[in-house]
């Protein structure tokens, strides 16, 4: 399970990235980047849709998380059950979940419930805070563009 988790987390820092922009963009190597960019990312929507198909996916649903735990709708953590296996999926790579054990910890308010994180080792946790870490940078730099 370990290896799979960071293995996801990997796959989801390296399309999350965002290139830096000092290369020519004008200039011949510039440019076969670009294309070959895009037919990787036309690869990966392929594949992500075909592994899709194959897989039954839960309904969308919002949490929000961090390398202790995540908060979750009450919906989504059986009443009375304490110790579970929390998945997440992400777009880009929605067939491959992120599965980490999870324990109960309490009730935050009537609709939501908050889960620690158990037994993820160093490497889980430190890929899991830099993937909560872009993801509000992100978060944060669209929030900018839009108020400016």
């Amino acid at each position: 399970m370990r290896e799979r988790n960071l293995s996801v987390l990997n796959t989801l820092a390296v399309f999350t990235e965002r290139r830096v922009d000092a290369l020519d963009e004008e200039g011949p190597v510039s440019q076969d980047l670009l294309r070959l960019d895009s037919k990787l990312n036309v690869l990966m929507a392929m594949l992500d849709q075909l592994l899709r198909k194959e897989t039954e996916l839960p309904p969308r649903q919002s949490v929000s998380f961090n390398a202790m735990g995540a908060l979750l709708p009450r919906s989504l953590w059986p009443a009375g059950q304490r110790d579970g296996l929390l998945r997440l999926h992400f777009d880009g790579c929605l067939a491959l979940p992120l599965e980490l054990p999870a324990r109960f910890v309490q009730e935050r308010d009537m609709d939501h419930v908050f889960v620690a994180f158990e037994s993820i080792d160093e490497a889980t946790c430190d890929a899991l805070e830099r993937l909560v870490f872009r993801h509000h940078r992100r978060k944060v730099a669209g929030r900018r563009l839009t108020t400016s």
